[in-house]
């Protein structure tokens, strides 16, 4: 299974990114997928999960900015992320887990594969 982040940048405070995820192997739709973050001298911190299902959870910072979806159509899993702070800036990494259990994984250990990750940098 590979997973390969992108859509990362550098863009202003209050401005939008949406980053994509795009996985292969087995079947997409087994998968819980989540996105993590992580900022220099800081550890892995979680951003967003959506279950197999379509469910979702979110970090309490991201909430109401940040959405998540799928597609499993296309193998791809998305992070919408609008009204982006300077405390978003971090690398930001796709994961996956094949599960079909509707609890929502917040730990980076709880996931089985992960992407390279992509940059995300806001400026003030």
């Amino acid at each position: 299974v590979q997973l390969q982040a992108s859509g990362g940048g550098l863009v202003q405070a209050g401005d939008s990114l949406s980053l994509s995820c795009a996985t292969s192997g087995r079947p997409f739709g087994r998968y819980a997928m989540g996105w993590f973050r992580q900022a220099p001298g800081k550890e892995r911190e979680f951003v967003a999960t959506i279950n197999w299902n379509g469910g979702t959870s979110y970090e309490a910072s991201v909430k109401g900015r940040f959405t998540i979806s799928r597609d499993n159509t296309k193998n791809m899993a998305y992070l919408q992320m609008n009204s982006l702070k300077p405390e978003d800036t971090a690398v930001y990494y796709c994961a996956a887990v094949v599960t079909y259990s509707d609890y929502y994984r917040t730990i980076p250990g709880q996931y089985t594969y992960w992407g390279q990750g992509t940059q995300v940098t806001v400026s003030s």
